[in-house]
């Protein structure tokens, strides 16, 4: 696993951003302590950091440039299926000098240009320069797994695998504010926009062609949907299930290639565990990683991991986290994010990837198996909605009574009351505001309430309209479920769920490989129709149906809480001082003009009322919000 960054200058003062290549490699030392490369000719310059995970003789390292000296290289990621595209390459007349995934795409686009991307099963982005052609290629992998971000202007255009190396080479620091407006409604700031204008991440599956001062952005891969087609899938429900084990096995097996300790996160869930079990019908003695909260019962899932841990004989190792523990490590979370991003739940995956990378550099884990088959509570409310009937008639019934009731995640009873009114409100929209409702904590009205006048009238009310619509434009009124899933691997998977995973193991130096994201899987996952994955019991159905004989029981009849961080109990203990007295304070934001005090102070207030509801994740984006404009911005 690597970081790349790059130049590719369109005029002599573009040239001079050249100069700050070997710092924007630095900057992201993380993503590859083990050795850095440079490679500079002309008006390109290519950067490079690895983190050693194969065995590479010395002529593995980059930049890698091709015999001929035309074609360079740098490469992000794994190609799981290296190895049989470089045999047919050499069938085809090709040399190979190292044994890496690296050589292999560089020959594929001396061969076939443009149109080999398909051809890999990985994870990836990378940048390959033609000297002859004088053109630089950027490709991002399918499901977006891996980050790219770029920023053009009429001198450059820049990239690289994070923020920070942007910085680095001197991007202009100016405010999206309908970027912000988006990340105060959602926590995360969806593709393709960023933080700042002007930079942009690289959608899934799109590839950037510059030639001159010309950039073609096209899209090389979309999921193959077909509503038609999934209603009318000839596998039997049972077939169904054998083909998805055959696929996921096969997906797992490749995930487990490396030469340096493999482990696997077992969160006690569903689906890593069945990547557990299925990974040790590959290897032996496999290391498997735990997270739990001591402090809170309510979240601590750790029990239901150390029973298949028990089943597979593994190398189990469980962290169990007191309060204390995480309040030790939010300032290192909050100074390596270089972008707000506000989902809690990245302090524990930190942890835990800080923890694993102790005893692993690589780690399997179950992401995007909810997003894949509908294992969120949203796509059973989904699911209930469109059913209609009696239950769903009454909890709207009972509209009034869920606005009175006190609403917090942190009990079971305050969050029934706050998903049935979400359930409620949602049974009144139609699918886009629905889907967008239940994704956000808080409306549009809401967020831009948080704002002062003058951060208001800086919102281009007519870009944030179109990037939302974007995000919803597979959501229509006739359709069904898949369609709801195929958005999340859209929006929530890649910018949310991925975008921490690689944050926070990257931040280690540990690389995290989700068999549940091979194309294979994915492809199969939408070839099935809604009442494979959910039905009025169950979500995931066919997931949880496929792998029932390898899992032990008792994981059947527990519930989702998800991987949630307590925070309501730091911002009314420890972190008070923070937000009272520092980032959230009237002097603070009356100096600072973003936001609005009087605002501010009402969420403060309902944060410390018996009724929070989802308010303190409000105010965790708004505490990341502002240690990033601190660091970043001043």
């Amino acid at each position: 696993m690597c970081g790349i960054s790059g130049v590719f200058a369109f005029t002599d003062a573009g040239r001079n951003s050249l100069a700050s290549l070997r710092a924007s490699t630095d900057a992201i030392e993380s993503r590859g302590p083990d050795s850095q490369g440079h490679f500079v000719f002309d008006r390109c310059g290519l950067g490079f950091r690895r983190l050693a995970i194969l065995d590479l003789s010395a002529d593995g390292n980059q930049p890698m440039t091709d015999e001929s000296g035309r074609y360079t290289i740098v490469f992000n990621g794994e190609i799981f299926n290296f190895k049989e595209l470089r045999q047919k390459l050499v069938a085809k007349g090709h040399t190979f000098h190292s044994q890496t995934d690296t050589e292999v795409v560089l020959h594929l686009y001396m061969a076939e240009g443009r149109t080999f991307l398909k051809k890999l099963n990985g994870f990836f982005d990378f940048a390959i320069y033609d000297k002859e052609e004088d053109s630089l290629f950027l490709a991002r992998d399918r499901m977006g797994e891996k980050p790219l971000l770029v920023y053009r202007d009429e001198d450059k255009l820049l990239f690289g695998s994070e923020m920070k190396s942007l910085l680095a080479l001197g991007i202009p620091r100016k405010l999206d504010y309908a970027s912000l407006s988006h990340y105060l409604q959602l926590n995360y700031i969806p593709g393709p926009a960023t933080i700042f204008k002007g930079v942009k991440k690289v959608l899934p599956g799109h590839y950037l062609y510059v030639k001159g001062q010309k950039v073609v952005r096209k899209q090389w891969y979309k999921i193959p949907y077909d509503a038609k087609k999934t209603d009318k899938n000839k596998l039997t429900y049972e077939q169904q299930q054998a083909k998805l084990v055959g696929l996921l096995d096969d997906a797992t097996a490749r995930r487990l290639v490396a030469d340096v300790p493999v482990g696997a996160f077992l969160s006690g869930g569903i689906d890593s565990s069945v990547v557990v079990a299925l990974a040790t019908r590959h290897t032996q003695h496999l290391n498997t990683f735990s997270i739990g909260f001591a402090d809170e019962p309510f979240f601590d899932e750790t029990k239901y991991a150390k029973l298949v841990a028990e089943r597979y004989k593994t190398n189990h190792t469980v962290f169990s986290l007191r309060n204390q523990d995480l309040y030790d490590h939010i300032f290192d979370v909050l100074n390596y994010l270089d972008e707000p991003f506000a989902d809690s739940s990245a302090l524990a995956v930190y942890i835990l990837s800080k923890r694993t990378r102790e005893k692993a550099t690589v780690a399997l884990s179950g992401d995007g198996a909810d997003e894949l088959f509908g294992g969120y509570n949203k796509h059973m409310g989904e699911f209930q909605v469109r059913q209609g009937g009696f239950k769903a008639e009454a909890v709207t019934g009972l509209n009034l009574l869920w606005d009175v009731l006190p609403k917090s995640r942190n009990s079971y009873f305050g969050n029934k009351v706050r998903q049935f009114q979400r359930f409620s409100r949602g049974m009144l929209s139609g699918p886009k505001d629905r889907y967008w409702d239940w994704a956000t904590f808080a409306s549009e009205k809401d967020a831009r309430n948080l704002l002062s006048t003058a951060s208001r009238r800086k919102i281009s009310n007519k870009l944030a309209d179109r990037r939302r619509r974007d995000l919803l434009a597979d959501l229509h009124a006739g359709g069904d479920l898949n369609e709801v899933l195929l958005t999340d691997t859209k929006l929530v998977l890649p910018y949310d769920m991925l975008a921490k995973v690689d944050m926070m193991s990257m931040a280690n130096s540990l690389e995290v490989r989700p068999p549940f994201l091979d194309p294979h899987v994915v492809e199969f996952a939408f070839s099935l129709p809604v009442s494979s994955k959910i039905d009025a019991k169950m979500k995931k159905r066919i997931v949880q149906d496929a792998f029932r004989p390898m899992l032990p029981e008792e994981l059947y009849k527990r519930p989702k809480h998800g991987f949630e961080v307590p925070l309501l109990k730091w911002f009314r203990g420890e972190l008070r001082p923070l937000i009272e007295d520092d980032l959230l304070s009237d002097a603070f934001i009356e100096a600072q003009g973003i936001f609005d005090v009087e605002a501010i102070r009402g969420l403060k207030k309902q944060l410390f009322s018996t009724s929070p509801g989802d308010v303190h994740a409000r105010i965790w984006a708004l505490i990341v919000f502002q240690w990033w404009w601190k660091k970043w911005m001043v």
